[in-house]
């Protein structure tokens, strides 16, 4: 079984901490703004013009899709604050940003947009990045419960 956390927290662990953070940091910004200012937002990320288009892609999505995101972004980033705080329900968390990730971007790969202006790289390289790096948060958090740094 593992022993309590004690001493000093491992530079490991500040620094997949922090990277963590304004990763997950800014998946919540993302989706905070998507959803309330919408095409503006797009618009002003993407640069294509098409925010109002990408915006009817991503209010067709049906509702337990729009929970697995809202479940991804908000669980990762309860993660990494609790993993930082070197608790043992940053695992817990990670696990639910895992889940919604491979939930919520498991759908949108098998429904693609069809909207041109999507950069192939939006469309089919980072929904397996940022499910890659939900399971590799998961399973950090979780190796580092076993070696007792997590109380």
């Amino acid at each position: 079984m593992a022993t309590s956390a004690q001493g000093r927290t491992p530079a490991h662990l500040w620094i997949v901490g922090i990277l963590s953070l304004l990763w997950n940091g800014f998946g919540c910004y993302d989706y905070f703004m998507t959803r309330t200012k919408g095409a503006a937002y797009i618009d002003s990320m993407m640069d294509t013009g098409q925010g109002s288009a990408i915006m009817a892609y991503v209010n067709s999505f049906p509702i337990w899709v729009a929970a697995a995101w809202g479940l991804g972004v908000w669980g990762g980033l309860a993660g990494s604050i609790l993993l930082l705080m070197r608790s043992r329900h940053a695992v817990t968390a990670f696990a639910v940003s895992m889940v919604g990730a491979i939930v919520g971007l498991g759908w949108q790969l098998m429904n693609p947009s069809n909207i041109a202006e999507m950069s192939e790289i939006v469309n089919k390289v980072m929904p397996y990045v940022i499910i890659a790096i939900a399971v590799v948060l998961f399973l950090y958090a979780r190796a580092q419960a076993k070696k007792g740094l997590l109380r």
